[in-house]
């Protein structure tokens, strides 16, 4: 489905912007990549709050100049009317909790423990690190628990649900002792799997 020019505003080292390249990459979408700095504070300059008032990435910018933040709304946008949005309002509904499930559960426990990792907090802070991975624990307890008998979010097919989970979930293991979940790992292999699949996602600088 056709989005007419597209921009986007990004990272390369941040899992959230990987999202909607992921989802691109799918569509085979032509887009503009354009750096935003969050490590040295250029999300929060004027100029890119002007876009996404929270001062975060991603941000989509369609041909008309309107902005849309936030990965999982970008996600839904992007995959409107495509094989990777069910047209089923309960289906619809599962792809949405799991949208839900990845911003409330995973993302703040397994990227926050990264950043925490890579910025020497984990040594600085032990509690609010050991809080943050015992936390991803958690959460991929239940994602693996519900893997155990489904090839993907949604059963048997693939969605950007998958997507959004994939985003963090493939780099837990650099925070979280990832052997014995197999079901995780068996998912992350079906999701390389597909069609035009890319990771792109670099290390943080």
């Amino acid at each position: 489905m056709a989005h007419g020019v597209l921009r986007l505003y990004d990272h390369p080292a941040s899992g959230n912007c990987f999202k909607a390249r992921l989802i691109l990459a799918h569509l085979d979408e032509p887009y503009e990549r354009v750096l935003v700095d969050i490590f040295a504070g250029e999300a929060l300059e004027p100029e890119h709050r002007g876009r996404n008032p929270a001062g975060r990435v991603p941000v989509l910018e369609l041909d008309d100049g309107t902005f849309i933040a936030e990965s999982g709304a970008i996600l839904l946008f992007l995959s409107e009317g495509s094989e990777y949005l069910p047209g089923d309002r309960l289906e619809r509904a599962r792809v949405w909790q799991w949208l839900f499930f990845e911003q409330n559960q995973i993302e703040p426990s397994v990227a926050t423990a990264r950043v925490m990792q890579w910025r020497g907090r984990e040594a600085e802070r032990p509690d609010a690190y050991e809080h943050r991975t015992a936390w991803a624990n958690e959460a991929l307890d239940s994602l693996e628990a519900h893997l155990a008998g489904n090839d993907f979010l949604l059963g048997d097919a693939y969605t950007v649900a998958d997507m959004a989970l994939y985003g963090y979930t493939h780099v837990a293991h650099e925070v979280v002792d990832m052997d014995g979940r197999r079901a995780i790992a068996a998912w992350i292999e079906r999701v390389e799997a597909q069609p035009r699949f890319m990771n792109d996602l670099k290390p943080l600088p």
